[in-house]
């Protein structure tokens, strides 16, 4: 409760300062964005690593191999970045770069997502032969 407070406080802020400068300095406005962005992504991660080894410990318990929980996080970690990535680009008003951000991470998520894929292949082809 205390990072979402933290994290609501950085958000207002840089939003009220971000206002008061694309009057006059646009380029200073997404430069103040990208750095709230960053700081506010900085109080997530802590939470984010609580997540993943709550993840670990539940694969575990289950039997799974980390192998396979490694390409839920990466495609997790994926879809954060290229979501926040293409929200920078519409902000700074480029949405045909944002529109290619948004083709290539889904296009890396799946590929991070193929070995996850192969072992439900592999695990359903062992079950059913």
């Amino acid at each position: 409760m205390e990072a979402m407070a933290k994290l609501a406080a950085v958000g207002v802020t840089a939003v009220v300062l971000s206002a008061v400068l694309k009057k006059n300095t646009p380029e200073l406005a997404l430069l103040l964005a990208l750095a709230a962005g960053l700081w506010m992504l900085a109080l997530a991660a802590e939470g984010l690593g609580a997540a993943v080894a709550l993840m670990e410990e539940l694969a575990d318990q289950a039997g799974l191999s980390e192998a396979l929980l490694e390409p839920v996080v990466k495609t997790v970690a994926l879809s954060i970045l290229t979501k926040l990535t293409v929200e920078i680009c519409r902000s700074a008003g480029e949405g045909g770069v944002a529109a290619f951000v948004e083709t290539a991470g889904t296009a890396l998520a799946l590929l991070a997502a193929l070995p996850l894929v192969r072992a439900v292949a592999q695990l359903m082809g062992e079950l059913l032969g």
